[in-house]
């Protein structure tokens, strides 16, 4: 009888353990974040009114698309006039050329007359820069992710008309307590978890930093956590997968946690 009790007392003591420890894993959600991405902002260099837009938010783009136009009316005056200003610099420098062939001319003339051509194309040049550049391309390849000025708003100068968010460019951040960084380190995989994603997510760790912080106001857990941080940036495997703003879950083991087994 007392045979009885005694493995019974141990069945319930290993029991009432295992189901301790089940618990405290149920309970660990991870370390909180969100994720970001460093967009690319797409702008005019003088200020101008959007004529047309090429793109809408949401559109996959490639190098070199054509995003939008801003007006080019003043900037096409300015190229009339420069080469305008060409035409007589050409006739200047022939006929300087001409004098000093047949020995009428100076050299200094033509020098002069030399100079103020190359002067003339050079502002051409850039008149036609100006001109081309009233119109926006892609520099990168990536999603259009939000735009800022639609067809018929004015635009200042180097304020972006929309912003790219190319696939690489996007990161998670999260912090860790001090007692926890011993265990990161840049190349490191973890597991990323949030609402609705895929159960295979991952992210390598590319940015540790080296000063501590408070720990913000919008993280927070069911445990007490150190008031003193680090965060921590990664990249995801499949940035496709992700949006930006949306919380996630960090867990060091890659491995699938006790938490998400439930």
């Amino acid at each position: 009888m007392r045979s009885s009790q005694a493995i019974f007392g141990v069945a319930l003591t290993i029991v009432l353990a295992t189901g301790l420890v089940s618990c405290k894993e149920k309970r660990d959600p991870g370390f909180q974040g969100w994720v970001e991405a460093d967009m690319i902002y797409v702008s005019p260099d003088e200020a101008g009114r959007v004529t047309k837009l090429n793109i809408r938010e949401g559109d996959e783009v490639k190098v070199g698309d054509q995003l939008y136009s801003v007006d080019d009316d003043l900037q096409l005056a300015d190229l009339n006039q420069t080469k305008a200003t060409l035409a007589n610099a050409q006739q200047t420098h022939d006929r300087a050329e001409s004098l000093r062939k047949t020995g009428s001319g100076t050299q200094a003339s033509l020098d002069s007359a030399v100079s103020d051509l190359r002067v003339a194309e050079a502002r051409v040049v850039t008149s036609q820069t100006r001109l081309a550049r009233r119109k926006g391309f892609a520099p990168v390849a990536g999603t259009i992710q939000q735009i800022y000025f639609r067809e018929g708003e004015m635009v200042a100068a180097q304020r972006p008309v929309l912003s790219i968010m190319p696939p690489g460019n996007m990161k998670l951040r999260f912090f860790v307590p001090e007692t926890e960084l011993p265990k990161l380190a840049i190349g490191d995989t973890v597991r990323v978890s949030c609402d609705n994603c895929a159960a295979d997510l991952t992210a390598k760790i590319y940015f540790i930093a080296t000063a501590a912080e408070y720990t913000p106001p919008v993280i927070y857990s069911l445990e007490e956590r150190n008031k003193l941080v680090y965060l921590i940036q990664a990249r995801p495997s499949r940035p496709d997968a992700l949006r930006v703003g949306q919380p996630i879950d960090v867990y060091l083991n890659p491995k699938t946690p006790v938490a998400d087994k439930r």
